[in-house]
Protein backbone atom coordinates (compact mmCIF):
# COMPACT_ATOMS: atom_id res chain seq x y z
CA UNK A 1 0.00 0.00 0.00
CA UNK A 2 1.37 3.35 -1.04
CA UNK A 3 0.78 6.87 0.22
CA UNK A 4 -0.25 9.61 -2.20
CA UNK A 5 0.14 13.37 -1.78
CA UNK A 6 -3.14 13.89 -3.63
CA UNK A 7 -5.80 11.74 -5.32
CA UNK A 8 -5.04 12.94 -8.84
CA UNK A 9 -2.88 9.98 -9.81
CA UNK A 10 -3.71 6.74 -11.59
CA UNK A 11 -2.19 4.67 -8.78
CA UNK A 12 -4.56 6.16 -6.22
CA UNK A 13 -7.61 5.16 -8.25
CA UNK A 14 -6.21 1.71 -9.02
CA UNK A 15 -5.88 1.12 -5.27
CA UNK A 16 -9.40 2.47 -4.74
CA UNK A 17 -10.74 0.03 -7.34
CA UNK A 18 -8.83 -2.88 -5.75
CA UNK A 19 -10.77 -2.30 -2.52
CA UNK A 20 -13.83 -3.85 -4.23
CA UNK A 21 -11.84 -7.10 -4.44
CA UNK A 22 -10.50 -6.90 -0.88
CA UNK A 23 -12.46 -9.02 1.59
CA UNK A 24 -11.00 -7.01 4.47
CA UNK A 25 -12.23 -3.72 3.00
CA UNK A 26 -15.72 -5.06 2.28
CA UNK A 27 -16.06 -6.58 5.76
CA UNK A 28 -14.84 -3.32 7.30
CA UNK A 29 -17.43 -1.37 5.28
CA UNK A 30 -20.17 -3.69 6.54
CA UNK A 31 -19.00 -3.25 10.14
CA UNK A 32 -19.03 0.54 9.66
CA UNK A 33 -22.62 0.37 8.37
CA UNK A 34 -23.56 -1.40 11.60
CA UNK A 35 -21.56 1.17 13.59
CA UNK A 36 -23.40 4.06 11.90
CA UNK A 37 -26.78 2.51 12.76
CA UNK A 38 -25.75 2.02 16.39
CA UNK A 39 -24.09 5.46 16.69
CA UNK A 40 -27.20 7.16 15.28
CA UNK A 41 -28.87 6.37 18.63
CA UNK A 42 -26.15 8.13 20.63
CA UNK A 43 -25.76 11.90 20.70
CA UNK A 44 -23.52 14.25 22.66
CA UNK A 45 -25.68 16.95 24.30
CA UNK A 46 -24.24 20.44 23.75
CA UNK A 47 -27.05 22.63 24.97
CA UNK A 48 -30.77 22.93 25.48
CA UNK A 49 -31.66 22.10 21.87
CA UNK A 50 -28.26 21.10 20.45
CA UNK A 51 -26.77 17.62 20.30
CA UNK A 52 -23.93 16.23 18.24
CA UNK A 53 -24.46 13.09 16.19
CA UNK A 54 -21.25 11.03 15.86
CA UNK A 55 -22.06 8.82 12.84
CA UNK A 56 -19.57 10.92 10.85
CA UNK A 57 -16.76 9.09 12.68
CA UNK A 58 -17.72 5.70 11.21
CA UNK A 59 -18.23 7.24 7.78
CA UNK A 60 -14.79 8.85 7.90
CA UNK A 61 -13.16 5.56 9.00
CA UNK A 62 -14.86 3.62 6.23
CA UNK A 63 -13.74 6.19 3.67
CA UNK A 64 -10.17 6.10 5.01
CA UNK A 65 -9.91 2.30 4.82
CA UNK A 66 -12.04 1.52 1.77
CA UNK A 67 -11.36 4.46 -0.55
CA UNK A 68 -13.71 6.71 -2.52
CA UNK A 69 -15.38 4.09 -4.72
CA UNK A 70 -16.34 1.61 -2.00
CA UNK A 71 -17.17 4.51 0.35
CA UNK A 72 -19.78 5.90 -2.06
CA UNK A 73 -21.48 2.50 -2.31
CA UNK A 74 -21.23 2.20 1.48
CA UNK A 75 -22.88 5.63 1.87
CA UNK A 76 -25.96 4.70 -0.16
CA UNK A 77 -26.29 1.34 1.63
CA UNK A 78 -25.78 2.91 5.07
CA UNK A 79 -28.24 5.76 4.49
CA UNK A 80 -30.91 3.41 3.13
CA UNK A 81 -30.49 0.81 5.88
CA UNK A 82 -30.43 3.50 8.57
CA UNK A 83 -33.70 4.87 7.25
CA UNK A 84 -35.48 1.52 7.28
CA UNK A 85 -34.14 0.56 10.71
CA UNK A 86 -34.44 3.89 12.53
CA UNK A 87 -36.10 6.58 10.45
CA UNK A 88 -37.98 8.10 13.38
CA UNK A 89 -41.04 8.67 11.21
CA UNK A 90 -39.30 10.87 8.63
CA UNK A 91 -39.98 10.18 4.93
CA UNK A 92 -37.33 8.52 2.77
CA UNK A 93 -35.67 10.99 0.44
CA UNK A 94 -32.76 10.05 -1.85
CA UNK A 95 -31.21 13.50 -1.52
CA UNK A 96 -29.96 12.57 1.94
CA UNK A 97 -28.22 9.50 0.49
CA UNK A 98 -26.55 11.81 -2.04
CA UNK A 99 -25.35 14.08 0.78
CA UNK A 100 -23.92 11.08 2.65
CA UNK A 101 -22.28 9.80 -0.53
CA UNK A 102 -20.60 13.15 -1.25
CA UNK A 103 -19.47 13.40 2.38
CA UNK A 104 -17.84 9.96 2.22
CA UNK A 105 -16.20 10.92 -1.08
CA UNK A 106 -14.66 14.00 0.57
CA UNK A 107 -13.37 11.97 3.53
CA UNK A 108 -11.85 9.44 1.15
CA UNK A 109 -10.18 12.09 -1.02
CA UNK A 110 -8.50 13.53 2.09
CA UNK A 111 -7.76 10.35 4.07
CA UNK A 112 -7.45 7.29 1.78
CA UNK A 113 -3.77 6.38 1.30
CA UNK A 114 -2.73 9.84 2.55
CA UNK A 115 -0.55 11.12 5.36
CA UNK A 116 -3.01 12.20 8.06
CA UNK A 117 -2.52 15.77 9.29
CA UNK A 118 -4.56 18.27 11.29
CA UNK A 119 -4.95 20.31 8.11
CA UNK A 120 -6.47 17.39 6.20
CA UNK A 121 -8.83 16.61 9.09
CA UNK A 122 -9.98 20.23 9.41
CA UNK A 123 -10.48 20.68 5.66
CA UNK A 124 -12.35 17.40 5.21
CA UNK A 125 -14.69 18.15 8.10
CA UNK A 126 -15.24 21.77 7.05
CA UNK A 127 -16.12 20.74 3.48
CA UNK A 128 -18.55 18.04 4.61
CA UNK A 129 -20.22 20.53 6.94
CA UNK A 130 -20.59 23.04 4.08
CA UNK A 131 -22.16 20.28 1.98
CA UNK A 132 -24.52 19.48 4.84
CA UNK A 133 -25.58 23.13 5.07
CA UNK A 134 -26.29 23.72 1.39
CA UNK A 135 -27.63 20.31 0.38
CA UNK A 136 -29.42 19.52 3.64
CA UNK A 137 -31.18 22.89 3.50
CA UNK A 138 -32.25 22.21 -0.08
CA UNK A 139 -33.72 18.82 0.82
CA UNK A 140 -35.51 20.27 3.87
CA UNK A 141 -36.97 23.10 1.79
CA UNK A 142 -38.23 20.56 -0.76
CA UNK A 143 -39.78 18.34 1.92
CA UNK A 144 -41.11 20.80 4.48
CA UNK A 145 -42.94 24.12 4.67
CA UNK A 146 -40.23 26.69 5.44
CA UNK A 147 -38.01 28.30 2.79
CA UNK A 148 -34.43 27.49 1.83
CA UNK A 149 -32.92 30.52 3.60
CA UNK A 150 -34.52 29.55 6.90
CA UNK A 151 -33.05 26.04 6.80
CA UNK A 152 -29.70 27.28 5.51
CA UNK A 153 -29.35 29.86 8.31
CA UNK A 154 -30.19 27.46 11.12
CA UNK A 155 -28.05 24.70 9.61
CA UNK A 156 -25.09 27.04 9.08
CA UNK A 157 -25.14 28.15 12.72
CA UNK A 158 -25.44 24.57 13.97
CA UNK A 159 -22.65 23.25 11.72
CA UNK A 160 -20.37 26.14 12.61
CA UNK A 161 -20.86 25.45 16.32
CA UNK A 162 -20.25 21.73 15.85
CA UNK A 163 -17.17 22.04 13.64
CA UNK A 164 -14.38 22.51 16.26
CA UNK A 165 -15.62 19.60 18.39
CA UNK A 166 -16.06 17.39 15.31
CA UNK A 167 -12.49 18.11 14.21
CA UNK A 168 -11.11 17.23 17.65
CA UNK A 169 -13.22 14.05 17.90
CA UNK A 170 -12.17 12.90 14.43
CA UNK A 171 -8.50 13.61 15.19
CA UNK A 172 -8.68 11.62 18.44
CA UNK A 173 -10.37 8.66 16.76
CA UNK A 174 -7.82 8.62 13.95
CA UNK A 175 -4.93 9.00 16.40
CA UNK A 176 -5.97 5.93 18.40
CA UNK A 177 -7.61 3.74 15.73
CA UNK A 178 -5.09 4.08 12.90
CA UNK A 179 -2.35 2.02 14.62
CA UNK A 180 -4.83 -0.86 15.10
CA UNK A 181 -5.95 -0.65 11.47
CA UNK A 182 -2.29 -0.65 10.44
CA UNK A 183 -1.61 -3.81 12.45
CA UNK A 184 -4.56 -5.49 10.70
CA UNK A 185 -3.08 -4.61 7.32
CA UNK A 186 -6.03 -2.42 6.34
CA UNK A 187 -4.08 0.84 5.92
CA UNK A 188 -0.48 1.90 5.34
CA UNK A 189 1.49 3.91 7.92
CA UNK A 190 -0.42 7.20 7.79
CA UNK A 191 0.78 8.83 11.01
CA UNK A 192 4.26 10.24 11.47
CA UNK A 193 5.84 8.43 14.46
CA UNK A 194 2.36 7.62 15.71
CA UNK A 195 1.47 11.32 15.91
CA UNK A 196 -0.45 13.74 13.78
CA UNK A 197 1.80 16.34 12.14
CA UNK A 198 0.51 19.87 11.53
Amino acid sequence: MSLYAHPFTAGYWREALRCFRSLGSLVFAAVMIAACIVLSHFKIPLGESLSLNVTFLARALCSLVCGPLVAMVFAVAEDTLSFFLSSGGYPYFPGYALTTMLGCLVYALFFFRARITWRRIALAKAITNVQNVFLGSLWSAMLYSKGYLYYMTTSAVKNLLYLPLQIVLLALVLRYVLPALRRQGLVPQQLTDGRMPI
